[in-house]
């Protein structure tokens, strides 16, 4: 799909952004970092307790800048390229061209690397030679370092974290090696090109650093290390896409989310680490006061995790084992405030216990517990994956979430119906406040999915389950028909973000279109412009399911200022402030085209479609939608759907599929490696049925 002829998914500059925070970012999962940064981190590595615990700042000898002395103005260009993980830096001079480039390795994630090229573009003979920046110490205020011996011609750092998590807690060891980076790098006159590789490997113990090493020095001889990072970004790009024939910005903001987004999560095989989950910035940030410390909120749960579901299942996966693994935090959690059952934190690192530094968050914003139990059920709903429930930890926090929401109601008497008090809720201008109207039908979908669970396993399912589900108070005003945000809220009254908004996506709070659009209407005049940028994603959703085409993409178009130039790096507020890389804004805004243009819902036996696009957008593409095991391929246009099945579960259970219409109800079977289109029009991927 094209719009001139400039690659959507290749971010090239003349110069670098002032502002350092702003630099591309190079992560695979298991290992951060921004570009010319002194430190980077390590997945699930913090240092601190509680409230101080923050990524651990581990010391990046892959901060090294080419320089040129005494040449005059060499051209510059610096280059993110999407489709293959790499930044790149060239310096061209009349003489030569000295390329560097560094990259996360996508598949070896134990390892990150930088190469610097220097190829004569003229027939001089005499050397040639560029300097290399290298301000690397290796120190770090978060571990205490030790210095091993060389291997295999690298440097080699260990040490543990300074301070636990919890009293009593683990202090994980780092292990480093790297090759040494000297201050000057020269061809000589007979030679037309050279190159030279730095390798840094990172592990959490000495033989998995050296394994790693050793497999990349192996690459190295075969002159393949980056080519094999290379094929692994393409193996990403070909399994989950989502390309627009429409305007270049938005092409461009897409492939930049979804590139910083992928770089978060785990590949499809065996990652080899236990994944800690993805923080608001990523790994690259996550430093002590900077992007909310690296913890783990609703951001990843509610924002991220839908579209790294419908791509990669086995990262959703991942994210849902995170929560499992913290769970003994959260029933702590749940019993330090006098509560059943478990209590995630508003803030989460690798304990599960409360990490917020400022206790009202962790004490109110409850609505993070039903956010975490949410993912799970979309989870559910499109793999069916029984075994996660039944056999890896996942019945039991839902078991556990189910009764935290019970205990935490109370009967209101003149009601007639159950209310929970003293909550915060999504919209953090309020507090303390009394049914949320988020946080309580968020705790009812909550109960109502471990209900379905628990008769999907033939359990006998607890009658409190059913009763508070029924009959917790959703509040709602009659005479206006719309949602107000909690008891006593009047209209008018300023919101943070978007709060009553998400009731119909992602929740899909039953309600008919009048109120749905009720909502919308109440509460887009009154949410701060400039506050967190996954908002308006939130509306354009809203007005997208209306059919209000236009209005849907005004307040998408509200996100393009969030987005910074030249490498698409995301703020958390349209001034800049808050965090960068904001994955959460990134999420949302991706939501807007996976779930907003196409009117994909999750629901509990299918996939729903509903497509709705802007004039200017003439077809959507999407590669890799997960659903029951199998990949689909949709290409929408305004006249015509064609979905196609690029990929079925080989054996039992597997799980043909068909595509329904919603209004004429006819059926269409989809078998891999055909396509089937149909007009226009909603309607939903359910299993083939047998009748």
């Amino acid at each position: 799909m094209a719009d001139g002829t400039e690659d959507p998914a290749v971010f090239t500059s003349a110069s670098l952004p002032s502002d350092p925070r702003l630099l591309a970012t190079v992560t695979n999962a298991y290992l951060g970092t921004r570009v010319y940064r002194d430190i980077l981190h390590v997945n699930g590595v913090y240092n601190g307790a509680v409230g101080d615990t923050h990524r651990a700042d581990i010391p990046s000898p892959l901060n090294v800048r080419m320089t040129v002395p005494g040449v005059d103005s060499p051209t510059e260009t610096f280059t993110l390229n999407t489709r293959t993980g790499t930044f790149s830096h060239v310096l061209q001079t009349t003489e030569y061209a000295a390329t560097h480039q560094i990259y996360a390795h996508r598949s070896l994630v134990h390892l990150m690397a930088f190469s610097i090229t220097i190829r004569r573009s003229t027939h001089t003979t005499h050397a040639i030679t560029v300097h290399l920046q290298t301000p690397f110490v290796p120190k770090s205020r978060d571990l205490d370092l030790n210095r091993g011996p060389d291997f295999q011609g690298a440097h080699y750092i260990y040490g543990k974290t300074l301070v636990p998590e919890v009293e009593g807690g683990p202090r994980p060891t780092v292990h480093m090696l790297w090759t040494p980076v000297p201050q000057a790098l020269m061809l000589c006159g007979e030679e037309r090109e050279r190159s030279w590789e730095f390798l840094t490997a990172v592990a959490e113990s000495e033989e998995e650093v050296k394994r790693s090493y050793s497999k990349g020095l192996a690459l190295i001889a075969a002159g393949s290390l980056h080519s094999s990072h290379v094929h692994a970004w393409a193996m990403v790009w070909r399994d989950s896409c989502i390309d627009l024939d429409g305007p270049l910005p938005l092409r461009q903001a897409v492939y930049g989310c979804l590139y910083y987004l992928l770089s978060a999560i785990p590949s499809r095989e065996n990652p080899g680490f236990l994944f800690h989950g993805i923080s608001p910035g990523g790994l690259s940030n996550g430093t002590q006061g900077e992007d909310y410390w690296g913890h783990v909120f609703w951001d990843q749960d509610t924002w991220m995790f839908p579209n790294i579901l419908l791509f990669y299942p086995e990262a959703a996966r991942a994210i849902l084992e995170y929560r499992i693994r913290t769970l003994e935090g959260a029933l702590r959690n749940a019993e330090e405030q006098g509560y059943k059952g478990a209590k995630f934190p508003w803030e989460s690192a690798a304990t599960g216990r409360e990490v917020c530094p400022e206790e009202i968050y962790g004490a109110q914003e409850i609505h993070v517990t039903g956010d975490v139990l949410m993912a799970f059920e979309q989870y559910y709903c499109t793999t069916q994956d029984q075994k996660l429930f039944r056999e890896d930890g996942g019945w039991k926090l839902v078991d556990a979430v189910a009764q935290y929401w019970c205990s935490r109601m109370v009967w209101s008497e003149e009601e007639q119906c159950y209310h929970i008090k003293g909550v915060m809720p999504p919209d953090e201008y309020h507090c303390r406040v009394d049914n949320s109207v988020y946080t309580n039908a968020v705790a009812q979908r909550s109960l109502n999915f471990a209900a379905d669970v628990a008769r999907d396993f033939l359990m006998p399912v607890p009658e409190e389950w059913v009763d508070c589900a029924k009959k917790v108070k959703v509040p709602f005003d009659a005479e206006k028909k719309y949602h107000p945000e909690y008891d006593g809220y009047s209209p008018g009254e300023p919101v943070k973000q978007a709060d009553v908004v998400l009731l119909g996506f992602p929740l899909m709070h039953p309600m008919s279109s009048e109120v749905r659009r009720n909502d919308l209407e109440m509460y887009e005049p009154v949410t701060e412009l400039e506050g967190p940028a996954m908002t308006w994603s939130m509306f354009a959703v809203g007005w997208l399911e209306l059919k209000e085409v236009q209005r849907a993409q005004s307040q998408l178009n509200k996100c393009f200022g969030n987005i910074t130039e030249p490498f698409k790096i995301w703020v958390e507020n349209s001034d800049g402030s808050g965090a960068v890389n904001f994955l959460t804004g990134m999420g949302g805004f991706l939501q807007a085209v996976l779930f907003g243009y196409t009117g994909f819902r999750i629901m509990r036996s299918s996939l729903c479609f509903s497509p709705a696009f802007p004039d200017d957008i003439n077809e959507l593409e999407i590669t890799g939608i997960s659903y029951c095991g199998n990949k689909l391929k949709f290409t929408i246009t305004k006249e015509e759907i064609r979905v196609k099945v690029t990929e079925s579960p080989q054996g039992p259970p597997a799980s043909p599929l068909e595509a329904v219409l919603e209004g004429s109800g006819q059926r269409f079977r989809l078998c891999e490696g055909r396509s089937v289109s149909f007009p226009t029009a909603a309607g939903w991927i359910q299993r083939l049925s047998t009748e």
